[in-house]
């Protein structure tokens, strides 16, 4: 990996306006498991990530019906027109269909005219923070007023049932956050940067256009190859020498000490991590919310999840100095380092998994 972290750039006149997160109503428990891998490996697994509980989506839910969900309800407290949004993007790797992108069809869904830019991110873990560096680069430049940036996974859909290091950890869940035009104090810091050297650690082997599963590699023998295959050994590493490097990085650029900020959200690996990166950033585990225990590893959702959940009172109520860090697939990472709030609306809401 280079000795550079990532690519640095800072957006200014750009906000948040809101949040709302949208999970599936079904709350699956580590009980669901017992019968297939026994309660001594639950406990063993449960231990090391920490969830207990997460939401799946049914079989007719897709990401795309979860980010609808958020949106229409986000309009509505925000009391926005759908004709004032001139962008839709939608971050996800678990979109609709192949072709077209979801994003068209999420914008038609929100009864946004034509003259709306929607596209699609094919993005997970650091989804949010490079989607919401584009959503505040493009208000930046001009090129929209308003918004819409729909971040989501149905990680369900995709993972091996019978592999218990990923069907016990991912969950489910839509956000759309509202990014608008503000005033010149609204400064926002980005890291970004890639690694495609371990794109094969974390990958769904087929799928696309290439099978990857007919590569040799002995590592995925027996396994499906149309789940997701994740080298939790090789992740791990990626991620300690990534995320420390990028945290200690990212005040530095912007010039922030540990003590001015109000919350470190870091994307919902696992609890074993948090607690890693906490401790070796000497952070205060106060400042360092933890959701994954009631919804699992959502992908690029979680740290939207955190603003809607652990962080959405005191952004209710007034101004918040965060850092937010992505970080996984690809491999890639993006952080950000911002103010934000008071927010008119950071709800967390359900659909419902059983009509």
């Amino acid at each position: 990996m280079s000795l550079s972290i990532g690519r640095e750039n800072a957006t200014t006149g750009a906000r948040i306006a809101g949040v709302v997160s949208c999970v599936p109503s079904t709350i699956v428990t580590n009980e669901h498991f017992r019968e297939s891998f026994g309660q001594e490996k639950i406990d063993e697994v449960a231990k090391m990530i920490g969830v207990q509980e997460r939401r799946w989506a049914g079989e007719s839910t897709t990401t795309r019906d979860l980010c609808r969900t958020a949106a229409l309800h986000l309009m509505d407290r925000l009391e926005w027109d759908p004709a004032s949004v001139d962008a839709v993007l939608f971050v996800s790797q678990t979109p609709d269909f192949r072709m077209p992108a979801t994003a068209c069809v999420l914008q038609a869904d929100l009864g946004i005219g034509p003259a709306c830019i929607a596209f699609d991110v094919n993005l997970g873990c650091s989804g949010y923070t490079y989607g919401l560096w584009l959503a505040m680069t493009m208000v930046q430049s001009g090129a929209a007023r308003r918004v819409l940036l729909a971040v989501g996974e149905t990680m369900s859909k995709i993972i091996d049932h019978n592999d218990r290091s990923t069907a016990m950890l991912f969950g489910d869940a839509g956000t759309v956050t509202a990014v608008e035009r503000g005033g010149p104090d609204e400064v926002a810091h980005f890291v970004l940067g890639s690694d495609g050297t371990g794109a094969t650690n974390l990958i769904i082997p087929r799928g696309g256009f290439r099978d990857y599963s007919l590569s040799g590699d002995k590592r995925l023998d027996g396994r499906d190859p149309d789940c997701m295959y994740m080298d939790g050994g090789e992740v791990f590493v990626f991620t300690l020498q990534t995320v420390l490097a990028l945290a200690t990085r990212t005040m530095e650029f912007a010039n922030a000490k540990v003590d001015e900020y109000d919350g470190f959200l870091f994307h919902q690996a696992n609890h074993f991590m948090l607690k890693q990166f906490a401790k070796k950033c000497k952070l205060p585990m106060d400042k360092v919310p933890v959701n994954i225990d009631r919804f699992g590893n959502t992908s690029s959702a979680t740290i939207p999840l955190l603003l809607t959940t652990n962080m959405a009172q005191g952004l209710k109520q007034g101004r918040q100095k965060l850092a937010m860090f992505g970080f996984g697939v690809g491999y890639s990472w993006a952080s950000a380092s911002l103010s934000l709030g008071p927010l008119a609306v950071a709800d967390l809401i359900e659909h419902n998994t059983h009509q």
